[in-house]
This record gives C-alpha cells, structure tokens and sequence, in this order.
C-alpha cells in the first residue's frame, strides 16, 4: 500500500512496478486494477539472493554489479532456489568460466525469477518503474530487466530515491493529529529479551507423543568385508552414485560384501567416474573380473553414457532395493543428500508412493554446508557444536535465504553457534517430515524406517531424528 501510494503520488504515468528487497520482491500492476504478486516461502531473485550468489564470486553485491558491466556471455542459471544456482554456478566456476560473465548471468536469474515466477504470464506492458534497494543501486540488474523486456515495455525509469519509496509512502498515508515528543517515544521501548519461540528444549521441540524411536546401525546390515579388491573374489559388481554434489562407489562380491568403496565431493561426476572405474580395473587381480556395473543418481545419464556401463537405475529403486537388504521389512525410507530429500513408502514388499522436495532445496546437505560456512564451521565442527547444545534454537523450516535472517536474529539476542547448529538440525527433520512426507501420523512411517544420504552421517541430524520418526530407525553404516 505505501509503496503504491508513493508511485501514484509521484510517477502518476507507472502501469507496472517491479520492487525487490532484501527477502521480498514484488510486483504491482496498476492497470486496470490495482494487482500485486510477491514472492511467498522462497526467497530467491532478492536482494538476500544476490548477496549469497557474490558471496560464491568472492565479491559483493556492488562488485558483482561491476563485474555484470563487462560481461561478453550469459549462462543458464537456476532462479528458483538459491542452493540450485550455486550448483549451477560451482560447475561454471571450475571450468574456468569468467566472474564477469557469471555475475551477469546471476543478475539474469534474478530478472527471469521475478517474470516468470511472479508475473506468471500476465504481460508486462507500458511503463515500468524499478524500486528497492537492489535495483537502486545496482544499473547491471536493471539493464538485465531490461534485456528481458525491451520487446514488450514502453519505458523503463528508476526514481531518484527509488530505495525510500515505501518510506515516503507510509508518510504520505500518515494521518492524525497526535503528536509524540522524542522522549515519549523512548520511554515506550522496552528491553527485548529473546522471544519464547527462539528456544527450545533438546527433546521437547520435536518429541512425539508414546514411545520414542531409536536410531540404530543395524546388525542385520552387510558389514564390509575384511578381504581387498587383489584378495581374488571372482566376479564383482560395481556401483555408482552419481549425486548433485558427492559421487559414491562401491564394489560387491557375489555375497554382497563391499570389497572397495569410494566416496568424493565434485560438481563433475564423468570425471569422478572414470577415475573410479580406473582404480577399479587396475586393482583387479587376474582371477577376478567385473562381472556388471550399474549407476544411479543425479548424473546417472551421462555417467552411463559416458563410461559404456551396463545398467543404469531409477535412484528410488536403488535406495528401496539397499534398504531392503540392510533392514528386511523396512516400512519407511528416508534419503537427504546434498539438494534433494526423498520419501519412499513401503507397503507389502513394494513401494507404494514417493515424495520428494520440489523447486527448494531448504534442509539438504547444502543447506547445512552453507550455514557451516556462514559460522566459520567446517561440518564436522558443526556437528561437534549442535551435540553440545542445550538449548537449540527454534529456526523453523524456510528457505535458505529467510533462515539467514533468523540465524542473524539468534546471534544478536545472543545464542550460542552450537544453539544455532542445534537448531539447524532440527529444521532438516522438521523439513523431511512436515513439508516433503508432510506427516500427519507418525504411525504412517510403519514399524521401521531407514534413513539414507550423506547428510546422516552428521551425528547432529541424526541424532535430531531420534526424537520422532518411527519406533525404530536404522542408518546404514556407509551412505552409499
């Protein structure tokens, strides 16, 4: 309403204004109706969005604009979701693409996020005014709007004060007569301490009514084997995860004994693989032989296509038919890797449905590799911290970028970094079971679930889970 106000006052002539801060953006179509669309759970083409993606070039958000300024190429970039761009902009990164090239393809993300996110088709016509802070300072992000819709715009304009806009609309709207002295006004504050949602218990925030679940590493489940690759097993069987960020291998005897494992971060599964399936060949010995080799996973494609290897198989198929074999009877699977959470339900030996996280990636491995980072943490130190917490902090379960915000509100009023890293490992859980399995009653998970991913290595999040899922709970002992 006072940003409306303000641009009905002082730009009579706008049909749309396009408005981003630092966690919102907005659009306001004036004719023929007022209509305004904003950003809603997601924080993604924000100024916050912004910030995180220079934070990745080494610069900020007005370097990042100095950078756009000299850009020669555009790149594809995800602006759905903050976790996804840095995926596509790590990748980039390594190849060697350049800072100026991707800071304007960034910029580029954030002008798609906002016209097909928010305007959803309806057309973008007339004259249009940028507002906010971001497109105040930054001309690059503007000329990206710009690109995209000099076709169908008529005028484009940035008022002077574009970043006070809503101020001067809230003063336009102010009314009343009353009046406060400035001493009247600061004798109402009064001293904040942290709010009653900011804490909660170890146990208590999450705990489920009955019985509480246990988490366990099955005995039941194949332990690895004490013989190498060269001990002479005949034929063995090679697989490959191939995931967003962690490429995991293994090699299995014809008991299903893991003989050789292998487990890496890279943004390049083909090259990942190949020197995989190197070390594999040349540890052979001459009575042994690779009988087949299967991959799945985010990269299962290219990696098939790229090594010529026999099989490749649907990841939900992979994680049921592993948790099978580590927990006979399993009723519930659970798998949290680096930006995908996935459910599989399990009924009469079969999988009945799958649910899996859609456009946001909030409370997957990148999620807490970010705010590791952000802490100056590495993850095992992370974990280390959230274990030694007595009190976490309530972070709920949003989008990267809003939980930015509360983190910083918990370290002004004071809590600790492992309240914090507490607190962020019971978002992931929470975010597994209210937003991706969408939990009524617990009782739907059945008798016993095994969860999976690389993310459940870290004792944090693990231990986090033991407090509601299922009467029992089983973690394999490798996560691939």
């Amino acid at each position: 309403m006072a940003s409306t106000a303000a641009v009905e006052r002082l730009v009579p002539d706008a049909d749309v204004v396009i408005e981003l801060g630092g966690e919102d953006a907005k659009i306001t179509f004036l004719r023929p109706v007022v209509e305004q669309r904003m950003n809603g759970t997601c924080a993604s083409g924000t100024g916050a969005f912004i910030d995180q993606m220079a934070s990745l070039l080494h610069t900020d958000a007005q370097g990042l604009d100095e950078l756009a300024a000299r850009y020669r190429h555009l790149y594809p970039i995800a602006s759905r979701c903050g976790v996804f761009a840095k995926s596509d902009l790590q990748p980039l990164l390594n190849q060697g693409a350049a800072h100026t090239d991707l800071a304007a393809s960034v910029f580029a993300a954030v002008a798609t996020q906002t016209i097909a996110g928010l305007a959803c088709g309806h057309p973008i016509r007339g004259n249009v005014v940028f507002l906010g802070g971001p497109l105040h300072f930054l001309p690059q992000l503007r000329e990206a709007y710009q690109r995209a819709l000099t076709d169908q715009v008529t005028s484009f304009s940035c008022p002077a004060d574009a970043h006070l806009f809503v101020a001067i609309g809230a003063a336009l709207l102010a009314s009343g007569s009353s009046r406060s002295s400035v001493d009247d006004l600061l004798s109402r504050l009064r001293p904040r301490g942290r709010h009653s949602a900011g804490q909660q218990s170890p146990s208590s925030a999450v705990q489920r009514p009955g019985r509480a679940g246990r988490v366990r590493r099955p005995t039941s489940a194949r332990r690895r084997a004490s013989r190498r690759v060269g001990d002479g097993v005949q034929p063995l069987f090679l697989g490959i995860d191939a995931g967003s960020t962690t490429v995991k291998a293994v090699l299995v005897d014809t008991s299903g004994d893991i003989v050789f494992s292998h487990y890496q971060g890279s943004s390049d599964p083909v090259q990942v693989s190949i020197g995989i399936l190197r070390s594999v060949l040349a540890a052979l010995p001459d009575d042994a032989y690779l009988a087949r080799a299967c991959v799945t996973g985010y990269g299962e494609g290219l990696v098939r296509a790229a090594l010529r290897l026999d099989d490749g198989e649907i990841e939900t198929m992979a994680h049921y038919r592993a948790a099978e074999r580590v927990c006979p009877g399993v009723t519930s699977v659970i798998d949290i890797g680096g930006q995908d959470m996935k459910y599989l339900r399990i009924r009469n030996g079969a999988v009945d449905s799958i649910a899996v996280n859609e456009a946001c990636s909030s409370g997957c491995g990148s999620f807490l590799q970010t705010f590791a980072a952000s802490l100056s943490l590495d993850i095992t130190e992370f974990a280390a911290s959230a274990l030694q917490s007595l009190a976490p902090v309530d972070l709920g379960t949003r989008c990267t970028v809003f939980m930015n915000s509360s983190v910083k509100q918990a370290q002004r009023e004071g809590a600790t970094v492992g309240d914090i890293a507490a607190g962020l490992s019971y978002s992931v859980i929470r975010n597994a079971l209210y937003k991706v399995i969408k939990l009524k009653d617990v009782e739907q998970l059945g008798d016993t679930v095994v969860v999976q991913g690389g993310t459940f290595l870290n004792d944090a999040v693990l231990g986090r889970s033991n407090c509601r899922p299922a009467p029992a709970s089983s973690v394999p002992t490798s996560p691939a």
